[in-house]
């Protein structure tokens, strides 16, 4: 689908830190190869299994060295990125940064929590890959970080110590909002920062005559 396709593209734009940063400061490093290792790393991580939506990875290259950094609610996540990325031709090594959040029920019962409010909200359905509906208002998802939803999510819920952070990409400002709105409506969250990033779609400009 294309709007799914423009949803991922987004997303992976999103992950990479500080690449041309980086890359100007390379002595041994071309900019060519960067983009290159880049593109590889990206697609390795958007398809680790592990992977989901209360996970955000970011990550950085220097001199043929992979900064990993963000944040995994599961320990496994960790390791598979790391694993992952060591065997991408040109990596040389791994600084494996990311944060594991802690294992915790009240965050577990917030992610479930704030799932339901922003995927199940119609306004919002069409980000929900499952697009299904709570078959009752009291309907919630247990034991979900353990076992998250699958399939692709561009919003990310990532929650640790009761405070919800949202990353990812959505349409349009007035999306992000919502979103926002939602998340501020779960019952149980101290806080909320909303980092969702505006999908811009660019238009040819009409020259006025």
């Amino acid at each position: 689908m294309k709007i799914q396709r423009r949803w991922r593209v987004a997303v992976c734009l999103v992950c990479v830190l500080s690449i041309s940063g980086l890359a100007q400061v390379s002595q041994t490093q071309s900019q060519e190869s960067v983009v290159r290792m880049a593109d590889q790393i990206q697609k390795a991580i958007l398809k680790l299994p592990e992977y989901g939506v209360f996970d955000d990875l970011r990550f950085g290259i220097k001199d043929y060295v992979v900064f990993l950094r963000g944040s995994a609610s599961r320990p496994i996540l960790k390791s598979a990125a790391e694993q992952a990325v060591k065997k991408i031709e040109g990596v040389q090594s791994v600084m494996n940064e990311i944060k594991v959040l802690p294992l915790s029920t009240m965050d577990d019962s917030i992610r479930a929590r704030t799932y339901v409010a922003i995927y199940y909200f119609p306004a919002l359905s069409r980000y929900n890959p499952g697009r299904r509906m709570p078959r009752t208002p009291s309907e919630r998802i247990t034991g979900i970080t353990n076992n998250p939803p699958i399939g692709f999510h561009p919003i990310h819920i990532i929650v640790e110590n009761g405070n919800i952070t949202l990353t990812g990409v959505v349409d349009s400002e007035g999306d992000k909002d919502i979103a926002g709105i939602r998340a501020n409506s779960v019952p149980g969250a101290f806080s909320v920062d909303n980092q969702l990033h505006v999908v811009s779609e660019s238009k040819p400009s009409k020259s006025s005559k």
